[in-house]
């Protein structure tokens, strides 16, 4: 029987897999029109908060994917 040793972290190649199944993740979770009161908009939302820190603990970066609208996050202008 042989050992391998496993590795610590995801190869470039695995973080890229990762990332479109996160968007296609993301998209899925998104698209139904609910209720905010609803319990399926609520585990939804749930699991889109578990998404987002998974990603950032991934990649270190915020979700690239999510295209936030007037009511989102304000950034900075960028100095140019």
């Amino acid at each position: 029987m042989t050992r391998t040793n496993l590795s610590k972290q995801l190869s470039q190649a695995e973080i890229d897999r990762f990332m479109s199944e996160a968007e296609r993740l993301h998209k899925s979770i998104v698209q139904p029109l609910l209720s905010p009161t609803s319990d399926h908009y609520r585990a939804l939302q749930s699991t889109h908060a578990a998404l987002f820190k998974t990603v950032k603990d991934i990649t270190g970066k915020d979700v690239p994917f999510v295209q936030w609208n007037t009511t989102g996050p304000v950034r900075p202008p960028t100095a140019g």
